[in-house]
């Protein structure tokens, strides 16, 4: 049986990085598979991309990877996208974002006789958005082969990052896991009268996943487990002393509130979830 740890969403959080490594190293897991989105949000992405490359045998492309990584015409941007833009990528060496914009899209294999498929957020968006409360047939097609994955094969298990809120659903004898994130756990679903302890959501994310790697037999258990790791989210801020949106990054990591709730409150809407129950 083999152990494989899988996290998401570091954004730049060494703090958080660290931690969750140092966590993995206690449990004695050797295989490591990051799903992108190591840059961006915090100050330490070069950091966060060394140890990333050090410790991971397989790295997708997140959405902040490539975005970041790629030339912008800032001419025809606002101030703060250039703002953004200018101060994230002053993080990172040219061979980095170059690193960073080849990675794959995907990632797959077989466990304990599934064919499991990872990816940073959607079989055909990099940058598209899954949510635990979205329709069965939205969260089916994750399962879907696209030009952008491995085989031409329906997957049996998805796990995927990008909405830094971690769950697992099951549905037509497929499994769908979001395994939350490393550096930016947040939920947009918030109510004061009904909000739990902001630390149920503010600690460091990620995945454990048991079974018999390559095995397409189903003749061995496979296990997940939701892991959560609390780090020195104080030391992380004080080190962020140059970060242009210090005050909304700052709020996400000690109130697990999403800088832009509107902008996903405006999406959900777009798919006809009622937003008025959230």
């Amino acid at each position: 049986m083999e152990r494989i740890a899988i996290m998401s969403d570091i954004h730049g959080n060494l703090e958080a990085l660290t931690t969750v490594l140092n966590d993995i190293e206690k449990r004695n897991i050797k295989l490591i598979y990051c799903l992108g989105d190591i840059i961006a949000k915090g100050t330490h992405s070069n950091e966060c991309l060394k140890l990333v490359k050090e410790k991971c045998q397989i790295i997708i492309r997140g959405n902040c990877d490539e975005f970041f990584s790629k030339e912008h015409d800032l001419e025809n941007l606002n101030e703060l996208s250039k703002k953004r833009i200018i101060w994230n990528q002053s993080k990172l060496e040219l061979n980095d974002r170059n690193y960073l914009l080849n990675l794959p899209f995907s990632y797959e294999f077989y466990m304990s006789g599934s064919l499991i498929r990872l990816f940073h957020s959607t079989p055909t968006k990099i940058d598209g958005f899954v949510a635990s409360i979205d329709s069965i047939d939205k969260k089916r097609a994750q399962f879907l082969p696209t030009e952008n994955t491995i085989s031409q094969k329906s997957a049996d298990i998805v796990i995927y990052g990008h909405n830094h809120l971690p769950y697992l659903d099951k549905f037509y004898n497929k499994t769908l896991i979001n395994i939350g994130s490393v550096g930016n756990p947040t939920d947009v679903i918030r109510k004061e009268n009904f909000d739990s302890n902001p630390m149920e959501t503010t600690q460091a994310n990620y995945l454990i996943i048991e079974g018999t790697l390559n095995s397409k037999e189903y003749d061995s258990s496979l296990s997940y487990q939701f892991i959560r790791v609390p780090y020195n989210i104080k030391k992380e801020l004080s080190e962020n002393t140059d970060n242009p949106e210090l005050e909304a990054y700052t709020t996400e990591l000690l109130e697990g509130k999403y800088r832009d709730p509107n902008k996903i409150i405006a999406s959900f809407k777009q798919r006809n979830i009622d937003v008025s129950k959230l």
